[in-house]
């Protein structure tokens, strides 16, 4: 659903207002021992890495978790776990993609010139594997990790 929304957008968002459409992907239902966080992951993951170049943004939000901006302002929770698709703000959406430099720098400069955002991308399931490990984002330290203190020490100044 994701490519399609994407492809559906990409020739709309060089129009007039183009760069106000949104689309929502709306998850639906559950699948038993799995949340929507989980489910939605890889496949947000993956379509920022395919769309970030040409301009399309996809975000993520999960039901009835509320959320608070960069500014600190309370984000509502939303009713349902959605993934919005929508044109890329260049100047202010590499900010949310700090821990990916090089994702963010292919959207800062992102250029829509038609190309088939899946060409250079394999088809055989085994090869797709070793294709997205290389889009991973990395690790997010943990408290428990080696090396960083799980209750840091306190100044005494």
């Amino acid at each position: 659903m994701g490519v399609q929304t994407a492809e559906w957008l990409r020739p709309l968002l060089n129009r007039p207002h183009g760069l106000l459409r949104c689309e929502n992907i709306v998850l639906l239902g559950d699948v038993p021992g799995a949340r929507h966080r989980d489910l939605m992951a890889w496949p947000h993951w993956v379509l920022k890495n395919l769309y970030g170049p040409v301009g399309v943004m996809f975000g993520k939000f999960y039901a009835s978790e509320e959320e608070v901006s960069a500014a600190g302002h309370r984000i509502p929770a939303a009713p349902v776990s959605f993934l919005p698709v929508r044109a890329a703000v260049r100047r202010r959406d590499p900010r949310f993609l700090r821990a990916t430099p090089d994702l963010a720098a292919a959207l800062a400069a992102a250029d829509d010139d038609g190309r088939d955002v899946f060409e250079d991308i394999p088809t055989e399931w085994t090869e797709i594997r070793t294709w997205a490990r290389h889009l991973l984002p990395p690790a997010k330290p943990s408290p428990s990790s080696p090396g960083i203190p799980a209750n840091p020490p306190r100044s005494s100044s």
